[in-house]
């Protein structure tokens, strides 16, 4: 669906209010197909569980990955099943996945209670998973990384990042240490997660049964990434950090009145 080539939007606002020479950008992957960077992972999680003869996929998700799922699932010609929580998925992406034709099921429970249904679901029958727990899925993800060095010529001293599954983080720095190995960059970037205050694991140390935010796509206790995240945390001498909800719709209004710039409540 020709996903990915997202553009690299400078700041100037924000940038200025830091002050210090700092220069801000954000990677703007909501132009993806579906609307979010799930597309970069799941055009190759589709793509190799079609190699591989498969004809149904199945995930777990609060939105974006039930969008992405079901519209390259459509275009694999293969058929989709999708687990939300009951009333915590963002509504937009839910109507994507109904409208690809995904068979969605709702549950009276969280992002890791549906989360816990596909995994056994995959493993007892003839159905791939294709959240980031699929090695695919980070794989697609990467290539993110990829296009931030092309564009700035080098990696970004920080590289800031949502944090709900951990399968981004991770996958920027796959993506980040490839292009290091390869002579594209000369150094690697601080990792720096956030996490939103209530739905926090990685500030807490350990998984949130409840996980609460508005923050709809990262509201996840329990992240499947978890040990791939904090080895990133560690290599990069980067940080998890949590922010309120308030924090993230003042984030929302300000890039928005400020930069021209939309982040779905998400």
């Amino acid at each position: 669906l020709l996903e990915g080539n997202t553009p690299l939007i400078p700041l100037p606002y924000i940038s200025q209010q830091i002050g210090r020479g700092v220069k801000v950008l954000v990677k703007f992957d909501g132009l993806n197909p579906t609307g979010s960077f799930k597309d970069r992972g799941m055009t190759m999680a589709i793509s190799k569980a079609a190699e591989n003869g498969d004809r149904a996929v199945i995930c777990a998700s609060t939105g974006n990955t039930s969008a992405a799922a079901a519209a390259y699932a459509r275009r694999g010609k293969m058929r989709a099943f999708v687990i939300v929580p009951d009333g915590y998925v963002a509504l937009g992406k839910l109507a994507q996945a109904l409208l690809y034709g995904a068979e969605v099921i709702a549950i009276d429970g969280n992002f890791d209670d549906a989360f816990k249904i596909v995994k056994e679901m995959a493993e007892h029958y003839p159905v791939t998973l294709v959240n980031s727990v699929n090695p695919y899925r980070l794989e697609g993800q990467k290539t993110a990384a990829f296009e931030v060095v092309d564009v700035l010529g080098n990696v970004p001293d920080w590289l800031c990042i949502p944090v709900g599954n951990a399968g981004n983080i991770s996958a920027y720095w796959m993506g980040f240490c490839q292009y290091h190995s390869l002579g594209k960059c000369d150094r690697l970037p601080k990792m720096m997660g956030f996490q939103a205050a209530g739905a926090a694991p990685f500030i807490s140390g350990q998984p949130v049964p409840f996980p609460e935010t508005l923050a709809t796509a990262i509201r996840i206790g329990n992240p499947a990434n978890w040990d791939k995240a904090w080895g990133v945390q560690e290599a990069s001498l980067g940080e998890f950090n949590a922010v309120t909800d308030e924090e993230i719709l003042a984030a929302y209004r300000l890039l928005a009145s400020e930069e021209g710039i939309f982040c779905e409540p998400a």
